[in-house]
């Protein structure tokens, strides 16, 4: 193929990938021109506004009575870190069992893990509000916390497979040389898998974080008290009660709740990849 043809070929697919990649980031692009508008010109067809209010940001912060948004991240990042920890650390213990231990039934309950992975979080809801209802655990971050702990919150299935067949991938001679040595199998999860998993653990920490960070249909089920609402659900009190919308001002403080999410995202781009590539490839 010569050289105009081939030239002629990536020009067009370039083309329509610029064109598609418009039409699909404009959405993003008048966001972040809204945030700036008055509530006059929020109707207005362009795309950016003619005079750019900063104050949104600043009076958005403090638009909710007796809290700021300072308040609301603090328990964003109480409850997303104790999430986050307990997730790993029961994930990658439960993975460890099924990748190195064997036990009675063990590919039976592996595969009630993979049915899970099938099943919509919309079937347990109703009972386990009544559970958590009757337990006293509404309005805490309790429901959160203990389902993590026991590997089956947000995405809890879906973490334990992706460890396990990275786990199956690490030879199993650096088992037999600990167990030489005297290492117990707790030894080995803890002082050889867990190190040796950093990649695949990275992806689960990334995936945790960004999807109980977006989970506001569960923040909303559980948590009753202004004092100890997320981000998301602090976004909602805009809209309660109010005779005039201060539209500028809630997506000025939209915007500012997604910033955390692309700063984990793009710092830990490199170790998310590589755990999906290795998990992959070891699989």
């Amino acid at each position: 193929m010569n050289t105009p043809v081939r030239f002629s070929q990536m020009f067009r697919s370039h083309f329509f990938l610029a064109v598609f990649s418009l039409v699909m980031i404009y959405p993003i692009l008048w966001w972040v021109g809204a945030a700036f508008k008055s509530n006059a010109e929020m109707s207005s067809p362009n795309l950016f506004p003619s005079q750019w209010l900063w104050s949104n940001f600043s009076d958005g912060w403090v638009a909710i009575p007796k809290f700021t948004f300072t308040h609301f991240y603090i328990n964003t990042f109480e409850l997303i870190s104790g999430v986050l920890v307990t997730s790993v650390l029961s994930c990658s213990l439960v993975a460890f069992g099924f990748a190195r231990l064997h036990f009675p039934l063990q590919k039976f309950w592996f595969a009630i893990l993979m049915v899970t992975l099938m099943l919509p979080s919309q079937v347990t809801l109703v009972p386990q509000y009544i559970m958590f209802n009757a337990w006293g655990w509404v309005n805490t971050y309790l429901p959160f916390y203990v389902p993590h702990a026991l590997a089956g919150g947000i995405g809890g299935p879906f973490f334990i497979f992706l460890l396990v067949q990275f786990i199956r991938g690490i030879p199993r001679e650096l088992d037999e040389s600990a167990k030489m040595d005297g290492c117990s199998w707790f030894g080995i999860y803890w002082r050889i898998m867990m190190p040796l998993t950093k990649p695949a653990l990275v992806t689960v920490a990334i995936y945790c974080f960004l999807w109980n960070w977006d989970d506001f249909f569960g923040h909303l089920l559980y948590i009753n008290s202004v004092s100890k609402y997320t981000v998301g659900l602090a976004l909602k009190l805009f809209v309660d009660g109010q005779s005039a919308l201060p539209w500028g001002q809630l997506l000025a403080m939209a915007l500012v709740s997604v910033i955390p999410s692309f700063i984990i995202f793009f710092l830990a781009q490199r170790h998310f990849v590589d755990g999906i590539a290795s998990g992959a490839v070891k699989g």
